[in-house]
């Protein structure tokens, strides 16, 4: 045996033996807690500082009995409830716990992505006006003279600083601030968003100097198990701070290359077991169908609809060519893997996605309209025509309606011309005249554009929130969608409406593209399937038929599977699949060499589309 091999095993017996002592530890601590909760500890009553109108459910008065006995035993914790269960509730409770006993030892520090800042702060006022709220948020010039004040005072004067992941660590002073000045509790909502230890804000965001941490998360494990065990380093920096690398090594994902499928079936079920023990003391999940008896059913439906007759062929077109091509596709730094698969999405979606109406004759034209408009601040033609070349069909009209050129437009029949929008004029005229209202999520902002459009055509009352909506209008949007029953559609995007806000107003979500995460689809359906809905709630995944969208489909229950795993009893195989790579391979017929090929020239990354 050669003296590398040996070194090699004696490596692995130690990161296994380090593995096992934090085993033994997590183990210790979990009988620490069941010791802690049999002789009392926790509270039996809600606070007495919450407003008298307003009564926590048993599950959530079981969940601050958590985090109580979490705090005597000097342990941070991870509540990682089903999304819709209340978990702002419950740690306004719990704030609301410590105040009233006088443990607070410092401000806590609320973090939060950006659409949901304002549905804290109402939140915490409906539930415990007592606790003083300090919203650290607006222009720079504001954040500056905080700042100042902090310097002179800390962070005295209220219970609560109430901020965003973006503020938190946008600039040098801030990561100073709050790396200086002194936190009682810091709380992270959405915490997997702190799922990659290697990020620059995964390092910002772990400096802030508080005692004690809670991270909050509907969405546990999302696309791998280091993704959790990063969010648990995260939550016991000093626990697993001297181990960090070797659980790393440890549970890094062992493709099917290195070994035959019952050995990696084997492996990944060993990971699954040690993660499931690793999360024990720091982790409270429960889900909706346990605890909400009462709760509305969901009906989730998967429909595969056919492309319209020209988007079938504009597809198979796109197909065809990288099929004949298949070395540009392994090879092409440009063109490879991700956006060659974007190219099917965008057609599978809509055809006006790509450039098919408008030809090159007609950015001619265009583009010398725009070089001599005032408001276009190139004069160029050819560089604004090489512009327009690269643009959507649906990109080319928002630019010339933009410059006031209001006589280039595409007709109404080519807007409602894709397979999703024929189903959508079926089921929408059938829902209102049910009495239903509806979100319709899209990951595409161009996307939503689209869907304005056919909307305005189909006479359909919508607001529409997404990414560039200001912080300040969306809790005003969202107040009356929930206000409004004219309003009959509420457009989101996936990522900036799926996050943390109450719209039990609609009772159907339509999931227009679905995405490779599954988790930001289940946030999605969950804005409307939470606590206060009243009536059933129906899902449609729209997916069209026969695109590489049906493959998505796939990888996307696999990622639930593997979740599955995680956070319950059962045992059961997962494969976990380089997805963009499987999917291409698929569409395009490519062999063994060439997916390898492939494999390579991805540098064995996988990108979400930019939202």
């Amino acid at each position: 045996m050669s003296g590398d091999l040996l070194n090699y095993a004696q490596e692995l017996i130690n990161k296994q033996n380090t593995v096992a002592a934090i085993l033994s530890k997590c183990n210790n601590m979990v009988s620490r807690l069941e010791k802690a909760i049999s002789n009392g500890a926790g509270i039996v009553e809600q606070p007495k500082l919450l407003s008298s109108g307003l009564q926590l459910a048993d599950y959530q008065i079981i969940g601050l009995n958590w985090l109580t006995v979490m705090h005597k035993q000097e342990m941070n914790g991870i509540l990682a409830d089903e999304m819709g269960l209340g978990k702002t509730i419950q740690v306004i409770a719990f704030l609301a716990y410590l105040k009233e006993n006088g443990l607070s030892q410092a401000a806590h520090l609320i973090v939060v992505p950006s659409s949901t800042l304002d549905n804290w702060e109402a939140e915490i006022s409906r539930w415990c006006p007592e606790l003083v709220v300090e919203k650290y948020h607006g222009s720079q010039d504001e954040r500056r003279r905080m700042r100042g004040r902090f310097a002179k005072d800390g962070f005295t004067g209220f219970d609560v600083l109430l901020t965003t992941y973006h503020i938190v660590g946008s600039t040098p002073e801030e990561r100073k601030m709050f790396r200086v000045c002194k936190l009682d509790y810091v709380i992270f909502d959405e915490a997997h968003m702190l799922k990659n230890m290697t990020t620059q804000r995964y390092a910002n965001l772990i400096t802030i100097n508080a005692r004690m941490r809670i991270l909050l998360t509907g969405t546990p494990l999302q696309n791998n198990l280091l993704e959790l065990i990063s969010l648990l380093c995260f939550v016991m920096p000093k626990f697993f701070a001297k181990s960090i690398e070797d659980i790393k090594s440890l549970f890094a994902k062992k493709g099917k290359s290195d070994g035959d499928q019952d050995e990696v079936s084997q492996f990944q079920e060993t990971q699954i077991q040690r993660a499931k023990r690793i999360m024990k003391p720091f982790v409270l999940r429960r889900l909706k169908k346990d605890v909400l008896k009462n709760l509305p059913k969901k009906l989730s439906l998967v429909e595969k609809v056919p492309m319209s007759s020209q988007q079938k062929i504009y597809y198979h077109e796109l197909v065809d060519y990288y099929s004949n091509n298949k070395g540009e596709v392994c090879s092409s730094s440009e063109r490879a893997g991700i956006a060659i698969m974007m190219e099917m999405r965008r057609i599978a979606n809509h055809p006006l996605l790509m450039r098919h109406y408008f030809t090159d004759a007609n950015l001619r034209g265009f583009s010398k309209r725009l070089a001599n408009a005032s408001s276009f601040k190139k004069t160029n033609e050819q560089y604004i025509f090489e512009e327009l070349a690269v643009m959507s069909d649906f990109q080319v009209y928002q630019m010339m309606s933009k410059h006031e050129f209001y006589d280039v437009k595409i007709p109404d029949n080519l807007i409602c011309d894709s397979g999703k929008f024929r189903y959508l004029d079926t089921l929408l005229p059938k829902l209102k005249e049910e009495g239903h209202r509806v979100l319709l999520f899209s990951q595409f902002t161009m996307m939503l554009d689209i869907v304005e459009e056919y909307l305005r055509i189909r006479k359909f009352g919508f607001c529409r929130l997404d990414g560039a909506t200001a912080v300040n209008v969306r809790q005003d949007l969202i107040t009356d969608f929930n206000g409004d029953d004219s309003i009959f559609v509420f457009l989101l995007s996936t990522k900036a409406g799926g996050v943390g806000i109450n719209l039990t107003a609609a009772d159907t979500c339509v999931i227009h593209d679905i995405d490779f995460n599954p988790y930001n689809d289940k946030q999605a359906e969950d804005r409307c399937h939470r606590m206060g809905q009243q009536r059933p709630v129906t899902i449609y995944r729209l997916i069209s038929e026969s695109t590489i969208e049906e493959g998505i489909l796939m990888a996307a229950e696999e990622k639930l599977k593997l979740e599955k795993d995680i956070t319950s009893n059962e045992k059961g195989e997962v494969h976990e699949q380089r997805c963009v790579v499987k999917l291409l391979t698929t569409a395009l017929g490519l062999d063994k060499d060439q997916e390898e090929q492939l494999n390579n020239s991805l540098n064995n990354s996988i990108a979400s589309p930019a939202k």
